[in-house]
Parts: structure tokens; sequence; C-alpha cells
């Protein structure tokens, strides 16, 4: 049984198991509360699941991915809980749970998943397909690019059918969690997916002198 959690988009909690799916779920849309909400979201989901914190096999982070501010709040929630409850940080990439559950519902064959990096950019990530389970096959890492270049004809995944989502699963992310130990597959590295620098950058001038 997972706890899983994504703040690449908004903020999505959910604790799930691999054998009765999503056992409660909780999100909130908006992208500048993450650290306002992920901690009543965590335990109102794991309050209606009535899953006790010693259940747990484990705390699934979304590596993104997604902007600095907002990503680095869910994985920072889900490295220090699964350390407080002396549990591994299982890390996910955040667009294969956007494919895992578009391939659920189903859509089968090839895949563009895109999603808002602001500053007039997208990510994407390709799959070729998903397995019988839905667990979708990534074409190499995600990556950044300008709207207008995903249409250019010598985009190499420009004819594949395209899914532009806005939120982030977390249900989702717990089962792509849960399906990837079940398979023997390896899991994501932990490392957060930014793909570009942060807005805030520390200043080469030194401080602002305060008059």
């Amino acid at each position: 049984m997972l706890l899983a959690i994504d703040t690449s988009a908004g903020t999505s909690v959910a604790v799930v198991d691999l054998a009765r799916g999503v056992l409660a779920e909780r999100g909130v849309a908006d992208t500048m509360r993450h650290a306002e909400v992920v901690g009543r979201l965590i335990q109102e989901c794991l309050t209606e699941a009535q899953v006790p914190v010693a259940a747990l096999s484990g705390v699934v982070g979304g590596m993104g991915p997604g902007p600095f501010t907002g990503l680095r709040v869910g994985i920072a929630a889900a490295r220090v809980f699964a350390l407080g409850i002396d549990r591994p940080l299982v890390p996910v990439v955040s667009h294969d749970a956007i494919a895992y559950g578009h391939y659920r519902t189903g859509h089968t064959g090839p895949l563009l998943v895109v999603t808002d990096a602001r500053r007039r950019e997208v990510y994407w990530s390709a799959y070729s397909g998903a397995d019988a389970q839905h667990l979708p096959a990534r074409i190499g890492p995600p990556a950044l690019a300008k709207p207008a270049e995903l249409l250019e004809a010598d985009f190499v995944h420009a004819a594949l059918p395209r899914l532009d989502a806005a939120t982030i699963s977390a249900g989702d992310l717990g089962m792509v969690a849960e399906l990837t130990f079940a398979a023997g597959l390896p899991f994501a590295s932990d490392e957060a997916l930014y793909l570009r620098s942060p807005d805030v950058t520390v200043s080469t001038t030194g401080p602002k002198r305060v008059s």
C-alpha cells in the first residue's frame, strides 16, 4: 500500500493498493497553494482510506516534469513523510501517470503527453504504447519545447496522438508505482525533472543595500 503525492501541476494526493486500486484521492487544481494544502490532503486521504501510517510500504513522489517552485513542494513532502515513517521513497515520472490514466480508459498505441511549463513553453513525453496492465512505455526522457516546435514537420513525434493535460492524478501515479514494482521494472531516477533553471536566481552582485 502506497501514499502518492504529486505537485507538478496542482496538488494531488492518494492512497493506493495493487489489489484494490485507488482507496482515496484528493486534489486541488490551484498551482500556487501546494505547501498550504498538501498536508491536509495527506491527512484526508489516510482517514478516508482507513489506512494507518504503519500499513504503508512506501511513499510515491511525482518527479515531474514541472515548474521548480511547485514541483519541489511535493517531492520534499514525499521525502520527509517517507523518512518520518521509515519507508522508501518511490520516484515516478508524472507524465507516466497521465499516460497510464489515458491507456487505462481505452487509448491504444502511441501517445504524446503535453503539460504546461509556463514561460510560453511546454513539457512533453512520447510513448510507444502500454502493456496489458496499461503501464506505459515511454520513449526517452521528458523534454521541454516551445508549443510551435511540436507542430513542426521535423518534430520526430509530430504524428502521434496528442494529450494535453492540466492535472496529474496521484491515484494513477501510485498505480504506476505498484505496477512497476509488480512487473520487476526499475523505478525512475530520484531526481526532480525541472528541465530548466528556476525563475529565482542568486544575485551575482551581492545583497542589495538597505538604507
